[in-house]
């Protein structure tokens, strides 16, 4: 294991930029089968040329020793083929007839079945449709009727004697009303022409089928068919996964493993919070393991029909050892690895059918060898404990927000196909958007980038800006800006004090965020918006949550001493103070009547249906809440001064104030703050992250990357991956 470890660190290098810049193009396709390419897309009207296509490719012929390089395996598998075996069309066109493939044989029996049909219908003798009048004219006054075929009492088949004329067919054939009128119209035609009884033609009577009862079998086949097709098979694909996507180096551990052991199953959960790339991960290790990629989602075990869950996990497994060595992802397992025995009622349920075959895959008696299984999920506290123990489920990859390095080397990659000012840096623009974004998450940096791109392409821009940028963030932060909302002069007037409020006590607060905007424009549902810059900090003293809880309650106080009313503006921060106090009381110990004892809050939406505590705990804590928002509340009325006034007023001229004009107003903060990348990477030891690769891994993947031409490897993954071997740590 400790091999695997050291051989772990570098599958991502050079994985990063393209998924990410797939986000802005949407233009990745399966071109031939061992090459991946970004399409270069037309640019669309005003928006299109704010972004800059580059055509990218990337090429996996390098072979690979073992199974996955013979004549049934390749490395990276086909796009959309279950377990990467090669198309069976390009083995037929090089002259390799594919018994062994499923979809041939599949295709091979239909066309059969469909040309049989087809020669049926061809060497069928339909004969000839002829009148009654016909009938009685051409062959019965003539005497060519040798005797007369009554056909499921619907048509007559008239059968010539011997020596006839057969150029027109074997036989010729009536419609006929009903049996009684054809008997009565044949006798009155027998006594016309004076035909003797002897010379009279038979009539026989049958019953013949002509395949229309199977028609009616047709749709219940067709269904019947098309269940098992999707009960044997399932919605679970594989291939290259759609490219060099995905940006982290752990990965590599995933990559290497496979090449470096012979006999070996390791399992990896990733548990992210939303928007930091557990998917994207995924893809970079498609992209960068050269060996089969099955991906499959936890929502498709499960389905109306019993038994259909267990089924697709044991052909999923099936499917894995068929193709070894190579990599299982499933994607959002918590849908079908949930926690036994709760919310059932006594009864069994599909979904622990599922799991309890998922765990005797992923290691019982028929575990599966020179296999990495990989899963995704926002949720590992509901996941089953027997799901998460060593031997299933060996390493758990956390990884959060990314910090202030993080996101400037997230933002570089970002910009790359955007059209900025040709007077700006993007290396500059990157640090300075990562030092106004803490706690942004990827998907929230790729989002403000194209918002950027939107709103320069709005206003009619040729090239992207800082404002543009700084509206994005905006943007994203508090939703989209309403000025075509009317309020009137009143609560107008009301939201601006209220906002005003909340800066000033701010303002005079040590421990409070920095301000960065105030304004009095309605965005999102707020009816205010003010931005602050908070501290990246994981640890929080009792001083410093407090100064939290007297700002959010700015907002309310100054509507109380300058009105001499409150209104429904400050729902939102009294809901936020109110958390914060019970955090502090019932999680973090921070009230010395309660004591040194934490309980868990219930979550949103979650059901109590009893606490962890007495009813004498309850009340105790209770009043202690409402102590600790009462001196807040005290501590905020006093730092409202004449100051105050001043703001509200320039807020109503201006609708938004920054920094600068709360220093012109309020003078500086009398307090040391933090504002600027480099103030906030100062002591770190660079502005930049640390590049330098381990000795054991600076020669990895040499010759594959020589047959290569590839961009600079200046993106994403490439930070990410050199400082989690600089420093055994990722920078998030």
């Amino acid at each position: 294991m400790a091999g695997l470890l050291s051989a772990a660190a570098a599958a991502s290098v050079r994985c990063g930029s393209r998924a990410l810049l797939r986000l802005h193009t949407r233009g990745l396709t399966a071109a031939p089968p061992r090459c991946l390419a970004l399409n270069r897309l037309k640019p669309v009207s005003s928006i299109g040329k704010h972004y800059t296509f580059p055509l990218l490719s990337y090429s996996t012929d390098a072979p690979k020793d073992g199974k996955a390089s013979g004549p049934e395996h390749r490395p990276g598998g086909g796009r959309g083929r279950r377990g990467g075996r090669k198309d069976w069309k390009s083995r037929l066109l090089q002259g390799d007839v594919p018994w062994d493939d499923k979809d041939f044989r599949y295709i091979l029996i239909t066309m059969g079945g469909v040309a049989s049909v087809l020669l049926y219908l061809y060497l069928r003798d339909p004969g000839r449709e002829i009148s009654w009048k016909d009938f009685v004219h051409r062959y019965l006054d003539r005497g060519l009727v040798d005797r007369l075929e009554v056909v499921n009492k619907q048509f007559v088949r008239v059968i010539l004697v011997p020596g006839a004329d057969s150029s027109e067919g074997s036989y010729v054939w009536f419609n006929i009303g009903s049996v009684d009128t054809f008997e009565r119209n044949l006798e009155a035609a027998h006594y016309e022409l004076g035909l003797e009884p002897s010379h009279r033609a038979a009539v026989v009577y049958t019953s013949e089928s002509d395949g229309s009862f199977l028609m009616s079998f047709i749709p219940t086949l067709l269904l019947i068919g098309f269940l098992l097709f999707t009960l044997r098979r399932g919605p679970m694909g594989g291939g290259m996964g759609g490219g060099r996507g995905g940006p982290f180096s752990m990965i590599k551990t995933q990559t290497n493993s496979l090449s470096t052991v012979n006999c070996y199953l390791v399992l990896f959960l990733q548990a992210y919070p939303p928007g930091t790339g557990k998917t994207l991960l995924a893809k970079a290790t498609a992209g960068e393991a050269n060996v089969p990629f099955i991906t499959v989602n936890g929502s498709e075990f499960l389905e109306m029909f019993v038994g259909v869950g267990p089924a697709r996990v044991r052909d999923m497994f099936t499917m894995a050892r068929k193709n070894a060595p190579c990599i299982l992802f499933i994607d959002e397992i918590d849908a079908v690895g949930r926690k036994r025995g709760g919310g059932n009622f006594g009864g069994q349920s599909e979904q622990e059918n599922t799991l309890n075959q998922l765990l005797v895959e992923m290691d019982g008696f028929n575990t599966s060898t020179n296999v990495v299984v990989l899963a995704g999920t926002n949720r590992p506290d509901v996941l089953d404990p027997a799901l998460m123990r060593p031997g299933r489920f060996d390493r758990q990859i956390y990884l959060g927000p990314p910090d202030i390095k993080g996101r400037a080397s997230i933002f570089k990659v970002h910009l790359k196909p955007l059209k900025l000012d040709p007077n700006l840096d993007r290396d500059a623009i990157a640090r300075k958007m990562a030092a106004a974004t803490p706690g942004f998450t990827g998907a929230d940096i790729a989002n403000v980038c194209n918002e950027a791109a939107l709103i320069a392409a709005r206003h009619l821009n040729e090239f992207i800006n800082v404002k543009h940028f700084e509206q994005a963030i905006d943007r994203v932060i508090g939703g989209l800006e309403k000025k075509t909302q009317v309020l009137q002069p009143t609560e107008k007037k009301t939201v601006a004090y209220h906002e005003a409020g909340h800066a000033v006590v701010g303002w005079f607060l040590q421990h409070a965020d920095p301000l960065l905007k105030v304004s009095i424009i309605p965005r999102g549902k707020g009816l205010g918006y003010a931005q602050y810059l908070p501290k990246e900090q994981y640890l929080y003293t009792r001083e410093q949550l407090f100064d939290r809880m007297c700002m959010m309650l700015g907002g309310r106080v100054a509507e109380q001493v300058f009105f001499g009313r409150i209104t429904t503006g400050a729902h939102d921060d009294l809901k936020k103070v109110t958390q914060s106090a019970y955090a502090q009381i019932v999680q973090f110990g921070m009230s010395e009547k309660v004591g040194q004892v934490s309980f868990d809050l219930p979550r949103q939406g979650e059901m109590v249906l009893e606490k962890p505590y007495s009813e004498a705990t309850a009340e105790l804590i209770d009043e202690e809440v409402r102590d600790l928002v009462d001196r807040a509340f005290k501590r905020t009325l006093d730092l409202v001064t004449e100051k105050h006034e001043q703001v509200e007023m320039r807020l109503l001229e201006k609708e938004v104030l920054d920094k600068a004009d709360m220093i012109e107003l309020l003078g500086p903060r009398p307090f040391e703050e933090k504002s600027t990348y480099e103030e906030f990477v100062e002591g770190t030891g660079s502005f930049e992250e640390d590049t330098s690769l381990p000795e054991g891994l600076k020669d990895w993947n040499q010759e594959r990357e020589e047959t290569q031409e590839e961009p600079p490897l200046d993106d994403l993954s490439y930070f990410l991956f050199q400082a989690f071997c600089s420093s055994g740590t990722l920078p998030f």
